[in-house]
C-alpha cells in the first residue's frame, strides 16, 4: 500500500491498509441497481439510515443519477461504535480518516431498463469546492474536518459538529463529482466499513477467478489460479490488491468491477431472489451499513428494476490523461481532462455524441486474448513502442512492433482480417476512435495497427505528446517523464455465465 501525506485538513493515517472501505460500497452497488429483491421485506424503508440537506436534483434529465461512496467511518450506519472483534475481522487497524476511497456514479434510466456504474479512481485531480485542486477521495473527509474544527471553535458541541461537519463533506463530494462527469446528482449512498462483510456473506460468498495465481502479502492475496468463491476477509483481500497489477489502482478498479459484476449476477439469481434467509440477511446488513438520502424512497425506486437483467448492468472506468501524474510538490496524483471525461459519460448516458465517429460503442471483449501488431509508418521515432505498451497496459497481448513496411498510407489505421471484427473495433476504440479497415492477409483474430503523422491516441513514447495535459495546471508526470494515459476498456457486465478471469 502507498504511503501517502494527508490533504491540507485531513486526519492523519495510522493504518497501512486505508482502502479496506473501497469494496464494502461495491458489494451495495449490487443490491441497490438490483433492489427489486427488497420489495418484500417491510422494515426496510424505516429502518434505514438518512442524510438530508445534500443539494440533490431530481432526474430530471430522464435518469436517476447515483453517486455510491465509502468511507473509513469505524460506526455503523445509525453512528453506533463497530466492536473491536468485527474491527479486527476487518483488518481496519486504527485509521480514522474520512477519505472517500471508491467512488461510484450509477446511472438508471427512468424506465429502470438499465444500469451504468462509472468508477472514478480515487487520486483524481479535480476542482473541490473550498479547497481548489486536490485528490477527489479527500473531497468528503478535508471538508468536513475543515468545516468541524471551524464549529467546534464557534461553540458547536461535538455531536452538533459532527453532524454538520459530515453534511458539509458530502456536499462537497457530490460536487467534485458532478463537476467532473458534468452529471448532477440525484440521490447519494454511502457505505462504512463492515457492509462489506455481511453482504458477501450474506449471499454465499462471490464467484472470482484468477489467470494466474497470486501470493501478494500487504493485501493478504494469496489465491490459486483459475475460478474459486471468496467471501469475508478472503473477498476483500481480492478485491484490496493493487500491487504487483501493472496499473495499480486501476488495475484494482477492474477487480472491483468484476467482483461487482458477479455479485450482480448472484444476487440476480433465483436462488437469491426465492430464499427467504438470504433477502432477511441481506436487508439486515443494508440496514446496518447504509445511508440514504432522506428523499430517496427506495422501495419505489426498486420496483422501477425488477426486469432488470444482468446483462443490462456494466461497469466503466472514466478515461485517464496520466495515470503517473504528479503535482508540483511531489504528490503522486491521476490527472484527468475534464472535458474528456464529460465527453465520455455523455456517450455512456446515452445522450448524443458531438460527432459521428463517436457513435459505434466498445465491443465487449476479453483483452488477454488479442495480440495486436504494431507498425510505425510516421516519423515520430518510438510511436509503435509507446502505442504497444498502452495497448498492454489495457490487458493486450503483445504482437510484432517494429516499422512499417508496406505501401504507403495516409492515416492511422486499425486492419483486421474481416470488417465486422470486433477485436479491432475494440482496440480502435482504445487508441481514441481510430479507422478500421481490413486486410485478407491478416490471420482471423489477428489485429495489426498502422500508424501514421496523424496519431494522436495515447502511447508512453517520451517523443510522442498527449492532448489536453495543460488543462491541469501545477501538475507533471512522474519523474519528467511523458504522460502515461489509461483510455477506458471495455465494459464489464454482469450477464456472462461466469465470472472473467483477471490477473
Amino acid at each position: 500500500m502507498s504511503h501517502e501525506q494527508p490533504e491540507p485538513g485531513e486526519p492523519p493515517r495510522t493504518s497501512r491498509h486505508p482502502v479496506h472501505i473501497a469494496v464494502t460500497v461495491l458489494s451495495v452497488l449490487a443490491l441497490v441497481v438490483t433492489g427489486f429483491a427488497w420489495r418484500s421485506i417491510d422494515s426496510l424503508r424505516n429502518n434505514l439510515a438518512t442524510a438530508g440537506g445534500l443539494g440533490l436534483g431530481g432526474s430530471a434529465d430522464g435518469a436517476v443519477d447515483i453517486l455510491m461512496v465509502g468511507t473509513d467511518s469505524r460506526t455503523d450506519a445509525h453512528g453506533n461504535p463497530l466492536s473491536q472483534e468485527e474491527l479486527d475481522s476487518l483488518r481496519a487497524g486504527e485509521e480514522v480518516a474520512s477519505n472517500t476511497d471508491t467512488i461510484v456514479l450509477i446511472r438508471v434510466p427512468n424506465d429502470g431498463s438499465s444500469a451504468t456504474a462509472i468508477s472514478i479512481p480515487r487520486d483524481s485531480y479535480v476542482d473541490v469546492p473550498g479547497i481548489g485542486k486536490s485528490k477527489i477521495n479527500a473531497a468528503y473527509g478535508a471538508t468536513k474536518e475543515t468545516e468541524r474544527l471551524k464549529l467546534v471553535e464557534g461553540g458547536s458541541t461535538d455531536k452538533e459538529a459532527e453532524e454538520q461537519s459530515t453534511e458539509s463533506g458530502r456536499e462537497a463530494l457530490i460536487e467534485s463529482v458532478a463537476e467532473l462527469t458534468g452529471i448532477t446528482v440525484d440521490h447519494y449512498a454511502e457505505v462504512g466499513l463492515l457492509g462489506f462483510v455481511l453482504l458477501t456473506n450474506a449471499v454465499g460468498g462471490v464467484d472470482v477467478c484468477l489467470n494466474e495465481p497470486v501470493d501478494e502479502d500487504l493485501s493478504g492475496a494469496h489465491f490459486p489460479a483459475g475460478e474459486q468463491s471468496l467471501k469475508g476477509a478472503d473477498a476483500l483481500s481480492f478485491v484490496r490488491q493493487r500491487h504487483d497489477l501493472p496499473r495499480g489502482d486501476l488495475d484494482r478498479i477492474v477487480r472491483q468491477q468484476v467482483f461487482m459484476a458477479s455479485l450482480v449476477g448472484k444476487v440476480l439469481s433465483a436462488k437469491t431472489l426465492s430464499d427467504p434467509g438470504k433477502l432477511n440477511e441481506l436487508s439486515a446488513a443494508v440496514q446496518r451499513s447504509v445511508v440514504l438520502d432522506d428523499d430517496w424512497d427506495i422501495i419505489e425506486f426498486a420496483t422501477q428494476l425488477q426486469d432488470l437483467a444482468g446483462g443490462k448492468v456494466q461497469f466503466e472506468t472514466i478515461p485517464v490523461a496520466d495515470l503517473n501524474g504528479m503535482t508540483d510538490y511531489g504528490e503522486s496524483i491521476v490527472e484527468v481532462d475534464p472535458k474528456a471525461v464529460k465527453k465520455y459519460v455523455t456517450g455512456l448516458v446515452g445522450e448524443e455524441p458531438s460527432d459521428a465517429e463517436n457513435t459505434t460503442t466498445t465491443p465487449d471483449i476479453d483483452t488477454s486474448t488479442v495480440t495486436v501488431d504494431v507498425a510505425n509508418a510516421s516519423d515520430i521515432g518510438g510511436l509503435a513502442t509507446g502505442v504497444s505498451d498502452a495497448l498492454t497496459a489495457l490487458g493486450y497481448g503483445q504482437g510484432e512492433v517494429g516499422n512499417y513496411t508496406g505501401t504507403s498510407v495516409s492515416s492511422t489505421t486499425v486492419f483486421a482480417h474481416s470488417a465486422d471484427d470486433d477485436s479491432a473495433k475494440a482496440v480502435a476504440s482504445a487508441l481514441g476512435g481510430l479507422p478500421t479497415d481490413t486486410d485478407s492477409t491478416l490471420p482471423e483474430g489477428s489485429v495489426r495497427v498502422v500508424l501514421s503523422d496523424d496519431y494522436d491516441g495515447p502511447t508512453s513514447a517520451e517523443t510522442t505528446s498527449t492532448s489536453g495535459s495543460a488543462e491541469t495546471a501545477g501538475t507533471s508526470s512522474a519523474s519528467g517523464t511523458s504522460p502515461t494515459p489509461a483510455p477506458p476498456g471495455p465494459p464489464i457486465d454482469a450477464g456472462s455465465s461466469g465470472p472473467r478471469c483477471v490477473n
